[in-house]
């Protein structure tokens, strides 16, 4: 489970899927299975969260990884690419957008 700290030394990556109510639950559903079967066993992951806006037209993902070349080693590798492309079909777009911890209360 995540633990947001301002102390936190690793990086946090947050990613926003632009969906729709027809696919939200499908994209849902193909992100789980990453996150079970590829992204949470790769070197580095140290813990996520899934989150789904109330019109179910967003889905937000929150990742904390001991170091950045981790989280980029995950994304480059060969099942990471299929399963992105798939998800790409579900979504309007994505973006995955790296950031510091500011501040945590």
């Amino acid at each position: 489970m995540p633990q947001i700290s301002k102390a936190f030394q690793g990086q946090t990556v947050i990613t926003t899927f632009e969906t729709s109510p027809a696919t939200a639950f499908d994209l849902l559903e193909a992100l789980e299975l990453a996150y079970a079967q590829v992204i949470s066993k790769q070197p580095g992951f140290l813990s996520a969260a899934l989150h789904m806006n109330d019109a179910r037209t967003r889905v937000c993902n929150y990742s904390q990884w001991q170091r950045r070349e981790d989280y980029q080693a995950m994304l480059r590798s060969a099942e990471m690419r299929e399963r992105n492309r798939y998800i790409n079909t579900l979504c309007k777009g994505f973006e995955p957008v790296m950031y510091e911890v500011a501040a945590a209360y």
